[in-house]
């Protein structure tokens, strides 16, 4: 479903902060996007058209596609949770169970951090705590999204520009 849907906003002529789209950057890069729908949840579940089969069949897949990434997170990746405070802490936890299952206890010794308005039960321990605790580092980021999303970008930029990992820690 990620896939399908950045591939769609690729083949638009005419779109609006095309530069700034995570969806498009990430199918320039290969990067996998995944899309986890709860039917129902969504406004488009209540069309005529709306295939709740396709939904789930496509969702399963983009899970299976979480779920193979996640061993790329052994010492060194990052999990960034920005304002879910259900869905993505118990797919993520569920990704996680499975490829530590099927990995040996790895992937661990990542960055997990969630940005949100508000501070939330299963962000706080599905994502941040939980996944970290056999090594690695959590982060709770508390502020509007308008705000921290920019301030991270930078100091992102800031840490590669002066030859310092963006990932690990000074």
């Amino acid at each position: 479903m990620g896939e399908g849907l950045a591939t769609a906003l690729a083949r638009r002529k005419q779109l609006p902060g095309k530069r700034a789209s995570i969806l498009l950057s990430a199918l320039e890069h290969d990067v996998p996007v995944t899309v986890h729908a709860a039917i129902g949840a969504e406004i488009i579940h209540q069309h005529p058209s709306c295939d709740g089969a396709a939904i789930g069949s496509t969702s399963h897949r983009d899970f299976r596609r979480l779920t193979a990434s996640i061993p790329d997170l052994d010492h060194g990746g990052v999990v960034l949770n920005w304002g879910s405070a259900v869905l993505m802490p118990e797919i993520f936890l569920k990704a996680l169970t499975v490829a530590r299952n099927l990995g040996d206890g790895r992937p661990t010794h990542f960055v997990a951090a969630d940005f949100d308005m508000q501070r939330h039960y299963r962000p706080r321990v599905n994502v941040v705590q939980r996944p970290t605790r056999a090594g690695g580092s959590g982060y709770l980021l508390t502020g509007h999204h308008e705000i921290l999303m920019p301030l991270l970008v930078w100091g992102v930029l800031e840490k590669v520009a002066s030859g310092r990992s963006p990932v690990v820690p000074d």
